[in-house]
C-alpha cells in the first residue's frame, strides 16, 4: 500500500489520468478518452479547489509537521508544510472522480468507489492527512460533483465521455496498466 499511496500522490495530467485506468479496466488519456480525460481535469479543479476555503480557516497543522516525521509524500513536502491540512483537497479529488466515473460506468461501481477510497487513504498513509481530513475532503468532493450537475457544460461532456466509455468497451479496449499489481497494493 505504501508504493501506491506515493503513486497516489500524483494529480499532474497525463499521469493523474491513469489512477483510476484499473478500476474503470479502460485506458484514460488525451488519445484514447480524450471527453473522459478533460472531464476528469476540469472536475480536479472543481472538486480540489472546493476544499481552499476550508483549509485556509482552519490552517490545521498536517500530521508530519506535527509529528516532526518525513512522509511517503517527499515531493510535496516542501509545499504542504505552509498549506492546511482540513480537509483533504487530494481526498476530494479521488472521491469526486470515483463518484463521477461510477455515474457514467455503474457496473464498474464497486471498484471505482473502492479505488476512490484508497486514493484518498493514501494521504493519511503519506502521513500528510489526518483521517478526519479525508474524510471531511470526501465530503467536499460529493458537494462538488452534486454542485457539477447543474452546469449544462459539464452535462454534456458527461454524455460525451459516456459515449466514449461505451465505444471503447466496443471495441474491446481495456486497460493498459498492470492492474493486479495495483490490486494487490490496494489489498493491504
Amino acid at each position: 500500500m505504501a508504493l501506491q499511496a506515493a503513486a497516489d500522490t500524483q494529480l499532474k495530467f497525463p499521469k493523474a489520468a491513469e489512477t483510476f485506468s484499473c478500476a474503470l479496466d479502460l485506458p484514460i488519456s488525451r488519445t484514447a478518452t480524450p471527453h473522459l480525460n478533460m472531464l476528469l481535469r476540469r472536475s480536479l479543479l472543481d472538486t480540489g479547489l472546493a476544499t481552499y476555503a476550508a483549509k485556509d480557516s482552519y490552517q490545521r497543522v498536517r500530521p508530519f509537521v506535527l509529528q516532526k516525521e518525513a512522509t511517503r509524500a517527499l515531493a510535496e513536502e516542501a509545499a504542504l508544510v505552509k498549506d492546511g491540512s482540513y480537509p483533504s483537497g487530494h481526498a476530494a479529488i479521488g472521491w469526486g472522480w470515483a463518484l463521477l466515473l461510477a455515474e457514467l460506468a455503474p457496473d464498474r461501481a464497486d471498484a471505482l468507489l473502492q479505488r476512490g477510497h484508497a486514493f484518498g487513504q493514501s494521504r493519511v498513509v503519506c502521513g500528510v492527512h489526518w483521517q478526519s481530513d479525508v474524510d471531511a475532503g470526501r465530503t467536499m468532493g460529493a458537494a462538488a460533483v452534486a454542485r457539477l450537475h447543474a452546469d449544462p457544460v459539464f452535462g454534456a461532456q458527461a454524455a460525451l465521455a459516456r459515449a466514449e466509455i461505451e465505444q471503447a468497451r466496443a471495441q474491446g479496449a481495456r486497460s493498459p496498466l498492470n492492474c493486479a499489481a495495483e490490486a494487490r497494493a490496494l489489498a493491504r
